[in-house]
């Protein structure tokens, strides 16, 4: 599916703006820390169009920027370590899988920000959605990307992409009532109120994911810079995300039925409905330093706010 590139000309000024005062912030060191970016769409939105674009923009001139694109999907649990995280919440619908906040490996998120910031030798790690039948699992090691290594210019600028980055937690109670609202408005005839999910998860494992959610801090924090391409109506991502599979079904054969998509997505959803507000509102500390586009329905940008 051809995706109209109308954001990467907003984008990358943005970029260099706000690179340029961080490069500025740290004049006269002997080395200037890496910049480091997060990128935030639902599904299907076009992150990858967007993310290869910058990436091959930056390296090429005249900035030749040394640049390196991380993917949230690259941090996934280990598939061993995924069915042990479902086993012991055997209830939980929204750990039955990967995808939701608490199924990503925050030690190795941890460790991969920490050595890319202080410029050493990283192994980037890689995953492989096919392994177990389509249930995913991490690449060897020998198959992770190195970077930073001896004779390789140092990595100055770090994109991490992904449909929860940059999500923030909240306090439990704004996730009850939150939760408590859906299933007072949940009608599933009225189509409105159809789309609020979250009356169809136990108030416990939306606890969960939010509990989870706050070991994300480690990597956003080192955030200098945040792109969201945020979905005017993001119900949307359902009508995206069928288009998606019903390319891959008619190029490969293969692919997800409507059903299986729609049951996959809602695992996904209930974290769009809790977390996009204040995502929307802005998470990092410093002014000016997130850029926040709006999408209409064929994904071009209706509106661009710099928050």
């Amino acid at each position: 599916m051809a995706i109209d590139d109308d954001k990467s000309p907003i984008c990358i000024p943005f970029i260099l703006e706000k690179l340029k005062e961080h490069q500025d912030a740290h004049d006269g060191l002997f080395s200037i820390p890496p910049f480091f970016i997060g990128l935030n769409g639902v599904q299907g939105v076009g992150k990858t169009t967007l993310v290869t674009i910058l990436e091959r923009t930056l390296k090429g001139p005249p900035y030749l920027l040394p640049v390196c694109v991380l993917s949230i999907d690259d941090l996934y649990l280990t598939h061993a370590d995924q069915v042990k995280l479902a086993q012991s919440n055997p209830l939980n619908r929204l750990v039955q899988h990967r995808g939701a906040p608490g199924t990503h490996d925050m030690t190795l998120a941890t460790t991969l920000f920490a050595e890319l910031k202080n410029e050493q030798p990283t192994r980037i790690p890689r995953y492989d959605k096919s392994q177990h039948n389509g249930q995913g699992d991490r690449m060897e090691n020998s198959k992770w990307v190195l970077v930073n290594q001896d004779g390789q210019p140092k990595i100055k600028v770090i994109i991490l992409e992904g449909w929860c980055v940059g999500f923030k937690s909240l306090p439990d109670d704004q996730v009850k009532a939150k939760w408590e609202e859906s299933n007072r408005a949940h009608c599933p005839a009225d189509l409105n109120t159809s789309r609020i999910t979250l009356s169809k998860f136990r108030l416990e494992d939306l606890l969960f994911m939010n509990r989870k959610l706050r070991d994300y801090d480690v990597i956003t924090e080192e955030f200098d810079a945040m792109i969201h391409l945020d979905a005017i109506d993001i119900f949307d991502v359902y009508e995206w995300r069928l288009q998606q599979e019903a390319e891959l079904r008619q190029e490969t054969g293969h692919g997800m039925s409507n059903e299986q998509v729609i049951n996959f997505v809602d695992g996904y959803y209930p974290a769009y409905e809790l977390f996009s507000e204040k995502l929307r509102e802005g998470i990092l500390k410093d002014k000016g330093c997130q850029l926040r586009l709006t999408l209409k329905r064929d994904r071009k940008v209706k509106d661009i706010f710099v928050i």
